[in-house]
């Protein structure tokens, strides 16, 4: 029996999206609820978060496709600016329906502007009767820009009197959003991470037509078993399972093994899947040198590429546990003196307490709040650093986190 299920779209075309998101479906069903049917007031704003690579761009897009609903997609990371922004929504609207694109985009100045040609852009195109829908993904760089722009695009419905729903599309959750003198509260929507049955049931609809589907689920449940813990990106996951198929079905194509011989299929690709494990996440050669570097009847160790005798860290995986070093070993009066710079002068003073005396390296790592470890990671790291649901998530991984105070896991 179908799962999703509405009375303004044909079953087969429900049937069709169903298939197409698949692990999605209760995420999907809630969207169409509130969607309703084309002519009904939608909810003025959505707001979709979870983590990378968690479904919702890919969600979003194919569900506005495959029922055809009329809606513009931008990627606030591409329109960096508030009018680079504006105009590249008029400027795909205003193209939704014709064939020829026009050459250049209409100047937009301020949000004001952007209402009016909004309203004519939706008369041009007869789309008053029917709801239409702004994607804007990867939301959070909203933030950046003028203080007005998110509080306008939240209530953009209002102030256009127009049928239009604003749905945002962000890593991090709304409490990093919301502005401090308030705005409209949009709908929350949150899409969880793949569990590693959901990623086992996608990755095993990718099966080549010449291969039985069990042989192709043996092998990537023999994949997960390896990546799953280091790895739950499923484009990653997709990348490595094309990658790596090819020295899996190699006893099988020599006749050396048949399908079902899971052991030998095993211990062929065993040596193959650790080598892997060390570029996870990496693109230090191209696929191609990836395969060839495969072909070798005895492959050693790969030169140039990540060929250390240590798993590197992520990159901000780094500089927290240099931050939590800091705070865990340095008193907070110091803070000041190392972290700022323009402290002003800072009297000397030979004044030392007692505990003091001894060195902070034989008492062992002290707790510190949580604030202070992200204010030594803001000041340490060169660039700007959002808060993103990958700091927190690495935040919780390497942290034991209790009343907002942080003691580290590891022993100097």
């Amino acid at each position: 029996m179908p799962i999703l299920q509405h009375p303004a779209y044909p079953p087969a075309t429900l049937l069709c999206l169903e298939s197409l998101v698949p692990c999605r479906e209760s995420q999907v069903s809630t969207l169409l609820s509130i969607f309703g049917e084309r002519q009904q007031l939608s909810f003025p704003s959505i707001f979709i978060y979870g983590h990378t690579s968690s479904g919702k761009t890919y969600v979003m897009k194919t569900l506005l496709n495959t029922l055809q609903l009329p809606h513009v997609f931008v990627n606030c990371v591409e329109f960096f600016t508030s009018r680079l922004l504006l105009e590249e929504i008029l400027f795909q609207l205003q193209n939704y329906s014709s064939e020829t694109k026009q050459a250049s985009h209409v100047p937009c100045d301020t949000f004001n502007d952007f209402v009016r040609l909004l309203k004519q852009a939706l008369a041009s195109q007869n789309l008053q009767d029917q709801t239409v829908y702004v994607v804007l993904d990867r939301a959070e760089q909203l933030r950046e820009m003028e203080a007005n722009i998110l509080p306008a695009f939240l209530r953009l419905q209002e102030l256009t009197d127009r049928n239009v729903t604003v749905i945002l599309l962000s890593e991090i959750v709304w409490e990093m959003f919301r502005p401090n003198t308030g705005c409209f509260e949009p709908f929350v929507l949150y899409f969880p991470d793949y569990s590693i049955g959901h990623l086992q049931k996608i990755l095993s609809q990718n099966h080549p037509p010449e291969y039985s589907a069990d042989f192709y689920s043996a092998y990537i449940n023999i994949l997960l078993g390896v990546f799953y813990m280091v790895c739950r990106d499923l484009k990653e996951l997709q990348h490595l399972a094309a990658l790596n198929f090819s020295k899996y079905c190699e006893p099988v194509v020599r006749r050396e093994a048949k399908e079902r011989d899971t052991r030998k299929l095993w211990k062929n690709i065993e040596p193959h899947l650790k080598k892997a494990m060390q570029t996870v996440y990496l693109r230090e050669i191209s696929s191609s040198q990836w395969e060839r570097l495969q072909s070798e009847e005895e492959p050693g160790q790969i030169k140039g590429l990540s060929a250390h005798a240590h798993v590197e860290l992520p990159y901000y995986s780094k500089f927290l546990l240099i931050a939590a070093y800091l705070a865990s070993y340095n008193p907070v009066r110091t803070d000041k003196r190392f972290f700022l710079k323009h402290h002003g002068k800072i009297k000397k003073t030979n004044f030392m307490k007692k505990h003091e005396k001894t060195s902070n390296h034989l008492l062992g790592p002290k707790p510190f709040p949580l604030d202070r470890l992200l204010a030594i990671l803001y000041s340490i790291v060169d660039n700007r650093v959002a808060p993103t649901a990958n700091i927190f998530s690495q935040l919780q991984n390497n942290f034991d986190m209790k009343d907002l105070t942080c003691l580290p896991h590891y022993q100097c």
